[in-house]
This record gives C-alpha cells, sequence and structure tokens, in this order.
C-alpha cells in the first residue's frame, strides 16, 4: 500500500478512546515480528489499551495498527525494530485488527497499517499505509520532538526491579551540589550539577536538581506581597507573572502555579508564550513527573498549545 493522508476526522485527532475497557491489564502479549521478550514492543488490546495510555503520560507510545491476516508481519519487524533503536525512548503497541475489531473501530481504522501517536493519551497522527523503516524512523524522530517540547521525556523501564531498600551511593558531583546548596552557593550548586550532567544527560535526578536551584535562586530575598500586586497591577508582564508562579510553588500552591502559566499561555503567541511554556515545565520537573498535579498540568498545557 502507498502512503495516504488520514481522514478528516482523524486528522484532529478525534479518536475517542475512553468506551474501552477498564479492565486492569495483564502481562503484555508480544505482537507479530516483534522480538520476544521486548519490553519496547507491546502488543496491545481492548483490555490494555487503558494501560498503554496511561503510560503515555510519562512515556511516548505509537499504536501500530495492522493484521496478521494481511501480511502486516514486515511492518511490525521494521517498526520494533526502530523501537527497540530508540533507546527504550518509547513503546509501540501493535493491534492486530483481527484480534480486536472493537480497538480498530474506536481507532477509525479505514487502512492498514496505520500509525498513531500517544502523548499523555491524546492521538497524534502518524501515517497509514506501509512504510520503508527509514520513513518510519522519520515520523518517529518528529513524534519525539514533539514528546520533548511538552515535558514527555520517561523512558520504558527495561530492567530488573531495583531493591527499594538498597542505599545508592550519591556521586561526588551530586555531594559537591548538596554542599554548595547548604552554604547558599547557588552557582556552585549548579555547576556540580552541570558536570553531572556532562558525564550523563540523562541524569534526571542532576536535571531536576538544577531547576530546583534555579526556582530557589529566583525566589529567594523576594517580597512575595509585591510581586503579587507587580503581577496583579500588569497581567501582561510576563516576568511579574512567571515569578508569581515561581513563587506559588515554593510556596505549595503547585496548581495556582500551573492555572496561571497555562491561562498565561493560552493568551500570548511567538516568544512570550515560548517563554512562558518552557517555564511551565520546569516548574512542572521541580514537583515531579509522578505528581498528579504534574499530570493534570501536563494535559492542560497540551490542551493550550494545539
Amino acid at each position: 500500500m502507498t502512503s495516504q493522508p488520514f481522514s478528516n476526522a482523524a486528522a484532529r485527532g478525534a479518536v475517542d478512546l475512553s468506551g474501552l475497557s477498564q479492565q486492569p491489564a495483564g502481562a503484555p502479549a508480544q505482537g507479530g515480528g516483534a522480538r520476544q521478550g521486548s519490553p519496547v514492543v507491546v502488543e496491545a488490546t481492548e483490555a490494555t489499551i487503558q494501560q498503554i495510555m496511561q503510560q503515555s503520560v510519562s512515556v511516548p507510545s505509537v499504536l501500530l495498527v495492522w493484521s496478521a491476516t494481511r501480511g502486516g508481519q514486515e511492518v511490525v519487524a521494521d517498526f520494533a525494530a526502530v523501537a527497540e533503536a530508540s533507546g527504550d525512548r518509547f513503546v509501540l503497541a501493535t493491534v492486530d485488527v483481527d484480534s480486536n475489531p472493537g480497538l480498530a473501530q474506536a481507532l477509525q481504522v479505514q487502512q492498514i497499517p496505520m500509525a498513531v501517536g500517544l502523548l499523555q493519551g491524546q492521538p497524534v497522527p502518524l501515517f497509514v499505509g506501509s512504510q520503508p523503516k527509514a520513513v518510519i524512523q522519520q515520523y518517529v524522530d518528529e513524534l519525539l520532538k514533539v514528546a520533548v517540547a511538552n515535558g514527555i521525556t520517561g523512558r520504558v523501564d527495561v530492567g530488573e526491579q531495583a531493591d527499594p531498600d538498597a542505599e545508592v551511593p550519591m556521586s561526588p558531583e551530586h555531594e559537591e551540589a548538596f554542599t554548595a546548596l547548604e552554604r547558599g552557593d547557588f552557582e556552585g550548586a549548579r555547576a556540580a550539577y552541570d558536570k553531572a550532567l556532562a558525564k550523563d544527560p540523562q541524569d534526571r535526578d542532576a536535571q531536576v536538581g538544577k531547576a530546583q536551584v534555579d526556582l530557589l535562586e529566583r525566589t529567594t530575598g523576594v517580597d512575595l506581597q509585591a510581586a503579587r500586586q507587580a503581577a496583579a497591577d500588569d497581567p501582561s508582564d510576563v516576568g511579574a507573572q512567571l515569578l508569581v508562579a515561581d513563587l506559588d510553588v515554593m510556596g505549595g500552591h503547585v496548581e495556582d502555579a500551573f492555572l496561571r502559566l497555562v491561562d498565561l499561555v493560552r493568551t500570548l503567541a511567538g516568544d512570550d508564550r515560548e517563554t512562558v511554556r518552557l517555564h511551565l515545565i520546569t516548574l512542572f520537573d521541580v514537583v515531579g513527573n509522578d505528581d498528579p498535579r504534574v499530570k493534570k498540568g501536563r494535559t492542560s498545557l497540551m490542551s493550550a498549545l494545539f
């Protein structure tokens, strides 16, 4: 088959999965053509789709709709190879339409194979029709860029569960950062986290630590009442609104901070909008991706952007 555009409904992302089974998913089976035991390639069914959608809150996912009876094994194998070579950056969930007619109907399948991205449970149409592996890679690269832009940077857990009681030794860079913070040296703490990130760009603790240092530095010594008054006096002052959001996070008013900035994103355009979006993502990092307020905030941000 050749690549064709999505129908108008699908192009608008009008994919309603809410009516599918809410049953808890069991151990995922492997799709056709996928390497057995690969944690980045799973089989989506009507019983497991909700778990896959939930996972897409933090880890980008792709639904690949195919048919075992119509020769779709090659595209599954090619897509699985892209997933396994991605460094665990996304989950490929294969959907066999022969076994899951209800799921195929919910996805508005008109042609197979069909690929749909999932970011925070929201569908992102990719392509229909068989594609060579190089083209599949291009679509995946673009999806991951959108994911990163919206702070969806989790990875598939491919290792064994760690012992929760095991003590993890702190790296010298992290030790240096904590020592610097104890003496109020924000610049030194930031430099230590930068060294940790230079060694491992995927060091999540260093990324969060650096965001926390920045937040502490921005809010130290600020007069809360004066900051709130300035923001109230001039709602168009982006800097004033960002500062109040920072202070709200520091004071535990996390939802207020997120709502303020999401509303600001809706009203702005251009560089100001991008500044607010990036600032909000750093606050998501500070609060933590597992926090339900962050998950709600990310969904609200995506709605404001798209």
